[in-house]
């Protein structure tokens, strides 16, 4: 720097304040409203209420000071917009809808606060300062509040010292904490799952499986599952209908009760369909079909109890949904059937369509086929071990021993076929498709133990070879062969023999009168150890065959009245014919 710049007086800067600056800080403060400005005027008011509970006279000192401190801008004209220099003092009182610089009237004109004429509110003084009651908790009434009178505040609750809670320190208290309003903080259950609905349910099977067919139902997960007239009773839900349709071997069908009641008359059959609410599973836009059963019932027609059941679904259809189902007794989507006993009626809802006894695989039939569910019920009365081999030396279109397959295989004797309740309002086709993934999941890939099967006829052996293949087993599962019983030899040292002969009207093709003595001599040299069980109609099989069984088991084979004998083959056990 150099001397000239030295000697030169310094200049400074000075920035004045415009009269907009000055009219900016005389004017009154913008008064914030809102949830947290409440809270914040709240925390305030607690606060000068516990100063003055603690120190009254100090309290007192203070609001004088803040008091005189208010009356000097007041006089000048600003009285409600400036600050003392003492603590903050109440907040002024506004009048309702008052908003931001310029408040509104209730007349709905806008009012310039002190510059439009109106006299300054006076500042409060020492001998008027209003002094807040105590009350719970820290709240009390403050008058410049215009919320209108003051809430009775109920007392509060004594909370146990060890509960959770969460506290809610007012601002700028410091320790003050626990005098804040206290929060409980309650542990959220978690929600009771709903009950699934639960129906009773009733499955008939063939006479003389009853007690068959409650065990199966039992190892299925049916643990009231009781044993009845041609079938056995149960409870379950819907989803449990469901499965009980799938893996059920030994059942018919699967009906779901859903009305019960004591009839005098066959009209009284017309109001039990009426009040039973069918919308929920089938519409008018689907096909229906009733059938009707009794047994002891006085009613004279069971044709016109049919009619009847029938008119009071279509009636309510109609009323509810403005047109009735149509009939159809070959393919229905619903089918409903009316069972009678004594003076009762009730109805059930079939959820299996077709038999369950038509797995699907069946096409090709020889002469007087067994029923699926027969044949199986008979391996189950039986005994057969699934590890065990078996045979059948007359086997005609395989089917005692495809069930055998799929039962060592572990496969749903329903996995293969469609069901009634697929077509039912409301059906869960991803549940259904799911459960049967599953069921899938835990099929077997082969077996180690040999079935065998044998038959005189070649083409009853190419149709129990075609009905292997549609139920999805290799010929290394089962053996199918073209064989004389009375010439075969066992593929084992034990195992069983389940069988259906031929009897009435395959028994009425066989020409050679000697069959029975002459396979009764193979077995007894050749199947020492194993176990025999034949069905037939024919009582007197046993002494043609010179064996006395050890067991004899009442069943139907469709219209005939069969026996399932049992025998043990002993070696040395019997004397040859």
């Amino acid at each position: 720097m150099s001397a000239d710049d030295q000697d030169r007086p310094r200049k400074t800067l000075t920035i004045k304040k415009t009269a907009r600056d000055a009219h900016a800080e005389a004017a009154p403060k913008r008064v914030r409203t809102g949830a947290r400005a409440r809270l914040v005027a709240q925390n305030e008011r607690t606060k000068e209420n516990l100063e003055r509970q603690k120190d009254p006279e100090g309290y007192q000192q203070r609001q004088a000071a803040a008091a005189r401190g208010a009356r000097k801008p007041a006089e000048g004209g600003r009285g409600e917009g400036a600050r003392g220099e003492g603590p903050r003092s109440a907040p002024p009182r506004r009048s309702e809808g008052a908003r931001g610089d310029n408040p509104r009237r209730g007349d709905g004109s806008r009012s310039d606060g002190p510059r439009a004429g109106r006299a300054p509110q006076r500042a409060p003084r020492l001998d008027d300062q209003y002094i807040a009651p105590a009350t719970p908790a820290g709240r009390f009434y403050d008058p410049f509040e215009d919320d209108g009178p003051a809430p009775d505040f109920a007392p509060e609750p004594d909370y146990d010292d060890d509960a959770p809670i969460a506290t809610a320190p007012a601002r700028g208290q410091g320790d003050a904490r626990h005098h804040a309003p206290t929060v409980e903080v309650r542990e959220r259950r978690p929600r009771e799952p709903r009950q699934a609905e639960r129906f009773k349910v009733f499955a008939p099977c063939p006479q003389g499986l009853e007690e068959a067919l409650t065990a199966e139902m039992q190892a299925l997960g049916y643990d009231d599952a009781t044993a009845g007239r041609a079938g056995c009773s149960f409870t379950a839900d819907w989803a449990g209908v469901q499965r009980a349709n799938l893996y059920s071997r030994l059942a018919t069908r699967i009906l779901v009760q859903v009305a019960h009641a004591e009839i005098s008359h066959e009209d009284d059959i017309l109001d039990l369909a009426r009040d039973t609410p069918w919308e929920r599973w089938f519409g008018a836009e689907q096909t229906l079909r009733v059938d009707t059963s009794a047994i002891k019932s006085p009613v004279q027609s069971l044709q016109y109890c049919n009619l009847r059941a029938k008119d009071g679904i279509c009636d309510r259809l109609r009323e509810l949904e403005g047109e009735r189902p149509s009939i159809d007794t070959v393919r229905p989507d619903a089918r409903v059937h009316l069972f009678l006993t004594g003076h009762t009626a009730t109805l059930y809802l079939d959820t299996s369509g077709e038999s369950l006894f038509k797995r699907g695989w069946r096409l090709d039939k020889g002469d007087a086929p067994l029923r699926e569910n027969l044949a199986a019920g008979m391996l189950a009365l039986a005994g057969w071990d699934p590890a065990a081999p078996l045979l059948d030396p007359f086997c005609g279109s395989g089917t005692i021993l495809i069930e055998a397959a799929w039962i060592a295989l572990g496969v749903p004797p329903g996995i293969s076929r469609p069901f009634g309740f697929e077509r039912l309002r409301g059906h869960d086709a991803y549940r259904w498709r799911d459960l049967k993934d599953d069921a899938r999941s835990r099929i077997l890939p082969q077996l180690d133990t040999p079935l065998v099967g044998y038959d005189l006829d070649p083409q009853a052996i190419e149709f129990a070879r075609n009905n292997a293949e549609r139920a999805w087993l290799t010929a290394d599962t089962i053996r199918f062969e073209v064989g004389d019983a009375r010439e075969v030899q066992a593929p084992a040292d034990h195992g069983w023999i389940v069988t259906n002969p031929p009897y009435g009207e395959r028994m009425a093709t066989e020409q050679d009168a000697d069959l029975w003595r002459d396979w009764a001599t193979c077995l007894k040299r050749n199947f020492a150890g194993w176990q025999l069980h034949i069905i037939t109609s024919d009582l007197t099989l046993p002494n043609q065959m010179r064996l006395k069984p050890k067991r004899r088991v009442p069943l139907h084979n469709g219209g005939l009245d069969c026996r399932l004998f049992g025998f043990e083959l002993v070696a040395a056990g019997y004397r040859d014919a």
